[in-house]
């Protein structure tokens, strides 16, 4: 085909484009509330988000399931590919990140109820990361799709527990109480768990791939304390110590959450190498 073929530009109905992206749909879903023009940049951040909470849930359910497969190099491969999607997450504050007290409060009536812990898909996010508690359901009692795949999703190993049962049939000695746990209950530390991952770096040598499987779920994990921290960071400098939009503790509920690590016994063996 010649390079100076020009593109085809005649077709019957909507583009090609438009029909796999569906970029007229995601276009017009903006709907501001406020008169404010700086709801828009609020609206459609928020919206990406939603969207890269989307593509990460689906990063960590092919990354569980491959390693119920026993296939690491695909597990590792959908982790390395959520790393650099958390970091585009991460990337929404920064059009957020800077919001004096006066510009939130402009359009911050317009959330109403609304609270970024309503959202079914960072839940979900969150389930599979071992943050489980059945409380969050409730908010989602009036969508029944919703609330099936968050109950679903509740009671599902989280990626955590598919990579402690995989090093179980590698032959480590991950305790049997928590393979067997309750996975609809939030996953607490373990302090054989924290010596399994330990003897796993004191051998880099014959634990490659398990090691390999270890720092890309580090990788995730400090990402995900990054969000935590930027959105704490964020919601301080907006809004200070006032209470959250939805009736939540607001800055004091961020602080919790962002002295959580995830995958703990991953960060803690390391003091043990």
């Amino acid at each position: 085909m010649s390079h100076d073929a020009a593109p085809n530009l005649d077709f019957a109905g909507t583009t090609p484009y438009e029909d796999y992206v569906q970029a007229d749909v995601l276009t017009h879903l903006q709907h501001p509330l406020s008169s404010d023009p700086g709801e828009m940049v609020f609206l459609v951040t928020t919206q990406v988000m939603e969207l890269w909470f989307t593509v990460i849930v689906h990063e960590w359910e092919t990354a569980g399931r491959a390693l119920r497969e026993d296939r690491v190099p695909v597990a590792v491969d959908a982790l390395k590919r959520s790393v650099r999607e958390l970091e585009a997450l991460n990337d929404s504050w920064k059009p957020l990140g800077q919001l004096t007290p006066a510009q939130f409060n402009s359009y911050r009536s317009a959330l109403g109820e609304g609270s970024g812990f309503q959202s079914a898909m960072y839940r979900r996010m969150e389930f599979l990361l071992g943050e489980k508690s059945a409380s969050m359901l409730v908010p989602h009692r009036g969508a029944p799709r919703v609330l099936a795949e968050l109950e679903k999703a509740l009671h599902q190993p989280s990626l955590y527990d598919e990579v402690l049962r995989f090093l179980a049939r590698r032959g480590m000695a991950v305790p049997r109480e928590v393979l067997a746990r309750d996975l609809s209950l939030r996953y607490e530390p373990d302090a054989q768990v924290e010596q399994v991952w330990a003897e796993v770096y004191r051998e880099p040598d014959q634990n490659a791939e398990l090691i390999r499987l270890g720092e890309a779920l580090t990788d995730v994990g400090e990402l995900v304390w990054r969000w935590r921290n930027d959105h704490l960071v964020a919601t301080r400098r907006a809004m200070g110590s006032k209470t959250g939009t939805g009736g939540s503790a607001g800055v004091a509920w961020l602080e919790k959450r962002a002295r959580k690590n995830v995958f703990p016994e991953l960060w803690t063996a390391r003091s043990h190498v």
